[in-house]
């Protein structure tokens, strides 16, 4: 077996799961890179960087190692997919290949803004710049979009000619603040609830729920329900999350939740899959007749969710 070297530690985790499991590929086959350039249409050099983590292997490269080492396709191909959304969403670590910097086009000076001509001079006795430039300079004040909002009146417009004291404006600003803020209350109350076993799993599902951040010694309940023959603990509905060592979030509670269902203990339902957990998801495999790599597929969703 290859002895290879750590991959760079800035990875994401589902980066580095699909360069791991390419890695088992390559050793279990016997072959050498060399092979594998010679019977995939990827060169050696290419190999090289795709299993010692400096670039994401394209997908028609993870397919070509599967189908040569009788390995699971869709599986791969699934955390292909995976990775390469976490590639895309910024979690590249040190991945990204430094790539030749050709000589850089003369950049055009920056256009100047045109003068604006001087306002009219302020007429004796005023102590202030004309109603309309007044009104130009004041920032809007916040839409709130609240059934308080329709019940205050905006006041009409100065006629031409009319000084616009500042007093009322910012005395209107804060009676629609004041209005408000009992109307928005309720909002951001909902939403602190979210989090524990009082979370709507219809708000996770749609991506409307709130963000999972793990908290030191925080734990989340579990509710259990039967919903078209299949089970859900009330904080994700996917079906086809691939889900590795070390990942966390709502996903990662429902599927704490439903080992327990089944009778495999995940330790402490904290949304993270740590060692406990990691075993717990190989016995549930074991016992449903799928590979036990720990890793949460769309096959072992099925499994949980009977």
């Amino acid at each position: 077996m290859s002895r290879w070297s750590g991959l760079p530690a800035s990875l994401d985790h589902r980066v580095r799961q699909l360069a791991v499991q390419l890695r088992r590929l390559k050793d279990h086959s016997g072959l050498s890179l060399a092979a594998l350039a010679a019977r995939t249409p990827y060169s050696k050099s290419s190999w090289e960087r795709y299993l010692n983590g400096k670039k994401l292997p394209p997908a028609g490269a993870v397919e070509a190692l599967a189908r040569l080492c009788g390995a699971d396709v869709t599986r791969l191909l699934a955390l292909h997919e995976v990775a390469a959304q976490a590639w895309s969403a910024g979690g590249r670590g040190l991945m990204t290949e430094a790539r030749p910097q050709g000589p850089q086009a003369p950049q055009a000076p920056a256009p100047r803004a045109p003068r604006v001509p001087p306002g009219p001079p302020v007429a004796p006795g005023r102590s202030g710049p004309p109603p309309q430039a007044a009104a130009r300079d004041e920032p809007p004040l916040p839409a709130v979009h609240s059934a308080a909002h329709t019940a205050v009146h905006p006041a009409p417009a100065p006629a031409a000619g009319r000084q616009v004291p500042l007093g009322p404006l910012v005395l209107g600003a804060l009676a629609v603040l004041v209005v408000a803020l009992p109307v928005l209350r309720p909002w951001q109350d909902d939403l602190a609830a979210g989090r524990g076993a009082g979370a709507a799993m219809a708000g996770r599902g749609s991506g409307a729920g709130p963000e999972f951040t793990p908290r030191p010694g925080e734990t989340f309940g579990c509710r259990l329900q039967l919903r078209d023959g299949a089970l859900y603990a009330g904080h994700s509905r996917t079906g086809s999350a691939v889900l590795g060592s070390g990942a966390e979030g709502w996903d990662v509670v429902e599927v704490q939740c439903l080992l327990r269902r089944h009778g495999y203990d995940p330790g402490v339902v904290d949304g993270v899959i740590g060692g406990r957990t990691l075993r717990a998801v190989k016995r549930l495999q074991a016992g449903s007749g799928l590979p036990t790599d720990g890793i949460v597929d769309p096959g072992t969703w099925k499994a949980l969710r009977r």
